[in-house]
């Protein structure tokens, strides 16, 4: 009989905050390190939640300390490059005026925007996108390369 643990999923986790405004915008952040726009978020690290990873990229990455108030989606999001990865998406709320407090980690990122739902292919690659806009329809969902899981890719 073969190891169970060979065929056992050992996906990378990652954690991310949605911020809406009042005119249900999205914050997105531009990483340094790539082209395209994201949340605010990271990968979890070995014994860590992913809402108390949530909640240390958001302090690592904008400088506010946040609790997720909520889990709006996860989603299974294989990776030809990364393999198996589940990502989950915490609502953080309003930002409001804590937005003139945000201190970007500039060895990480360069900016940040509020982008509507209907801008976002603009911003940030195509799975994202979907995995967003999925997200804001309410939560918690379950969803697969972005999208529920009776919807083509």
């Amino acid at each position: 009989m073969s190891d169970p643990s060979e065929t056992f999923a050992t996906p990378r986790v990652a954690a991310g905050a949605l911020f809406l405004d009042n005119s249900s915008r999205i914050l997105l952040v531009h990483p340094t390190y790539k082209d395209t726009w994201d949340i605010p978020g990271g990968y979890v690290e070995r014994g860590e939640s992913p809402a108390a990873a949530c909640r240390r990229e958001i302090a690592e990455e904008l400088g506010l300390d946040r609790n997720p108030a909520a889990l709006l989606s996860v989603d299974w999001a294989p990776s030809e490059k990364e393999g198996d990865k589940l990502l989950f998406i915490f609502d953080c709320g309003q930002i409001g005026e804590d937005t003139k407090r945000i201190q970007l980690a500039e060895d990480e990122l360069d900016r940040w925007a509020w982008v509507a739902l209907g801008d976002l292919d603009s911003y940030v690659i195509p799975r994202l996108a979907r995995r967003l806009r999925s997200t804001a329809e309410g939560g918690p969902r379950y969803l697969e390369h972005g999208g529920a899981l009776n919807s083509a890719y």
